[in-house]
């Protein structure tokens, strides 16, 4: 048995996992003070028991590593036996290479502060950059949610599977191995053909990014872009308007993530994409909220690898 912790970045996952599993979320209080300090007080015993804590590290991406960082201290106060870190959003994760010269390269100063706070062990979902596993000397497990959001894509279509009528697109040449994920998942087969969108991205201008090329077959087909983020929508926006200029008949999207800046909400619901399919990783603001969004849920996923702890 284990105790399962939330902290403050999206408790309705929590609850879901912890309804899911008919166990209880364990007493934690996490005080945001006025000058942006965070205090987190632990209100249970767990004297050499597992715990689990659930936390997106999303925007405020910097409040939210710092309340796993005292979950972790005030569980090693307690003297926890083993903890264990879900991450369904892993911040600063975009930030893993230099692209100009004195940049920080921001995600591995993150993993070595988890690896010193004194975490056992971590688990992520749809991870920006697969080769970023390679930095983390504790064990860590990168968990693909495309198993589920296939299958909702796939019910939207009404299971049309058929690579003649369908194209898995990805909006840079970046995310090819994650586009292949997702056809492998949706379509069941690994012999299946992406499409790629070239882009430049704008170095001296965050969140722009403009798209030059489009290789593959697009025409006459319903083009699924899949990507793990959308913070501006701009790139998902630009790669949908170039597979309607050559030909598709319909675009949908699949992505993970929803870290969305101010308007993205307004961006995407004028866009010409059908349809959003998005999980739950990071939580949803109301205002955030339009008809084109369908947002899945990962808590079966994160269920599954609990389980496993029982």
């Amino acid at each position: 048995m284990f105790k399962l912790f939330t902290g403050s970045a999206n408790p309705k996952l929590s609850n879901e996992v912890s309804k899911l599993l008919k166990l209880p979320l364990s007493k934690a209080e996490t005080i945001h003070f006025d000058n942006s300090e965070v205090k987190v007080t632990i209100q249970e015993k767990v004297k050499d028991e597992v715990c689990v804590i659930i936390q997106p590290t999303a925007n405020p991406t910097d409040t939210h590593l710092m309340e796993l960082f005292f979950f972790a201290d005030a569980l090693k106060r307690m003297e926890a036996k083993k903890i264990i870190a879900f991450i369904p959003y892993f911040g600063y994760a975009r930030q893993n290479r230099g692209h100009r010269t004195g940049e920080s390269i921001s995600v591995n100063v993150i993993i070595r502060f988890f690896e010193t706070i004194g975490f056992n062990q971590i688990y992520t979902f749809d991870l920006h950059d697969d080769g970023t596993e390679g930095i983390f000397s504790i064990p860590f497990k990168n968990i693909s949610t495309f198993s589920i959001l296939g299958k909702e894509v796939a019910h939207y279509l009404k299971n049309n599977k058929n690579t003649e009528e369908v194209a898995i697109v990805s909006p840079d040449q970046g995310g090819v191995e994650r586009a292949q994920t997702f056809a492998d998942n949706f379509f069941h087969t690994n012999n299946v053909d992406i499409a790629v969108i070239e882009k430049k991205r704008n170095l001296d201008k965050i969140h722009q990014s403009k798209a030059l090329n489009l290789y593959g077959k697009v025409r006459n087909k319903t083009c699924i872009l899949v990507d793990d983020i959308i913070t501006s929508g701009g790139t998902l926006v630009h790669a949908a308007e170039f597979c309607l200029r050559r030909g598709a008949k319909r675009v949908l999207a699949c992505v993970v993530h929803h870290d969305f800046s101010p308007n993205t909400e307004i961006i995407l619901s004028k866009s010409p994409i059908e349809k959003i399919f998005m999980s739950n990783t990071i939580t949803l603001k109301p205002e955030q909220k339009f008809s084109k969004l369908k947002e899945i849920s990962i808590a079966p996923l994160i269920e599954q690898e609990l389980k496993k702890l029982l």
